[in-house]
């Protein structure tokens, strides 16, 4: 007589963060809690909160804008891709949206990178620092040539850039419209962007 056994199917959750992972071992999971998003730095499983629809909204309301730029400008933006993983040796970032710009007929999504990155900040102080901070370095570090930090409690908009001290740093108020000159003619009003949060406070 045979004995069959099954195997345990192992799903990543919440209880999971902080745990040692390679980025082959990340990379093939497949199985995870959806309550939550999932970053590997520096080798270790770092377990967030998903964003909450004060984030999400206004990161769709950006890719609604940027997607109707390009059909009325084709050829200077590329894609845009929401809540999309960056790939360095050994971490997997995930960043709110992720803007690929200038690339022409030759782009291939699986191996160009990224030209702008951007993120939503979270209410937490800890998230914040690392938006701020540890993200900025990662990304201008490897290459993506602007990073933008849209902040909802200040109404600012931080852009990041490349540069040859390191980085300069653009910031943005509610009452101001960005035109970043990596997508020209592109006009982001802050402010109005910002705007689309109010019907959740209201509920």
């Amino acid at each position: 007589m045979s004995t069959a056994t099954t195997r345990r199917q192992f799903v990543i959750s919440r209880r999971h963060n902080g745990i040692r992972m390679s980025p082959e071992e990340f990379d093939s999971c497949e199985d995870f809690d959806e309550l939550y998003s999932y970053e590997l730095i520096n080798g270790v499983l770092i377990v967030n909160a998903a964003p909450s629809r004060f984030e999400t909204d206004p990161n769709e309301e950006l890719g609604r804008w940027i997607r109707n730029f390009q059909e009325l400008n084709p050829g200077i933006v590329n894609k845009t891709l929401y809540e999309h993983y960056i790939y360095t040796d050994n971490s997997r970032r995930r960043a709110d949206r992720l803007i690929w710009v200038g690339y022409g007929e030759a782009f291939d999504l699986d191996k160009d990178l990224p030209t702008i990155a951007v993120e939503f900040v979270s209410k937490r102080r800890r998230d914040q620092l690392r938006d701020y901070v540890d993200k900025r370095d990662e990304y201008l570090a490897l290459g993506i040539a602007e990073y933008w930090v849209i902040n909802r409690f200040d109404r600012t908009l931080n852009a990041f850039r490349r540069s040859a001290i390191g980085y300069e740093t653009q910031i943005v108020g509610d009452q101001e419209t960005y035109r970043p000159t990596l997508i020209p003619g592109f006009e982001l009003p802050l402010g109005k962007l910002l705007d689309v949060c109010n019907d959740w406070k209201k509920r």
